[in-house]
């Protein structure tokens, strides 16, 4: 793949450095759709990196979803979480959902269907939305792209989920494989950063530059 899953398992171990070594200090909430998050993954990266795989581990808090309404009932029960652990050494500091639109895209097949699927989707981003702001936390949401097949011009790929998932992100990186093994990164939008591209490996130590 492109390496959006190997980013999450990076950030997941790099949110939990103290802040002087780049981190956050904090533990990770990770929903998890398509069943993707590996823990032994989670003890590499953490190992090559200096950090205790057991901690690490620990501090991560894995919940699978099953369809789209379970997985909007998690991002309640996240919240909980994020709650019961405001006020301990390791406050919830990321959220990762991998991958947003599975669900969503499997169950709501065809024309007809889409105005409720965006209507959910939209419903599901807000409450993303409220718990970064309320609780300052990152959210992480990883998603694939399709063919556009009318697009003559420019990139043939867009993310799936539409205009409403586009809009609602912050900051958007597309990521792709690049020759010998690499994987490009590209930063599509953001407030206040410009456009522009950077080479990436994945290695036992997650994603590096």
């Amino acid at each position: 793949g492109s390496g959006k899953t190997q980013l999450a398992h990076t950030l997941a171990v790099m949110v939990q450095k103290p802040p002087e070594e780049g981190g956050l200090g904090g533990s990770v909430i990770w929903i998890d759709t398509e069943n993707t998050f590996r823990p032994e993954r989670i003890r590499q990266i953490a190992e090559a990196r200096g950090l205790d795989p057991d901690e690490v581990l620990k501090n991560i808090y894995v919940a699978r979803a099953f369809n789209s309404n379970h997985q909007m009932l998690l991002v309640e029960k996240a919240e909980e979480i994020i709650k019961e652990r405001a006020s301990t050494d390791r406050p919830v500091k990321l959220l990762v959902v991998d991958s947003l639109m599975a669900h969503f895209r499997s169950e709501y097949v065809g024309r007809g269907s889409l105005a409720e699927r965006q209507q959910k989707l939209a419903k599901h981003l807000a409450d993303l939305h409220r718990l970064a702001d309320l609780y300052d936390i990152a959210v992480f949401v990883t998603n694939q792209v399709q063919a556009k097949p009318d697009a003559f011009f420019g990139d043939p790929t867009r993310p799936v989920g539409g205009h409403i998932l586009a809009h609602s992100a912050t900051l958007r990186i597309y990521l792709r494989k690049g020759k010998a093994g690499k994987r490009v990164a590209r930063l599509i939008d953001s407030p206040h950063l410009p456009e522009g591209e950077a080479v990436f490996r994945i290695t036992e130590r997650g994603v590096e530059d």
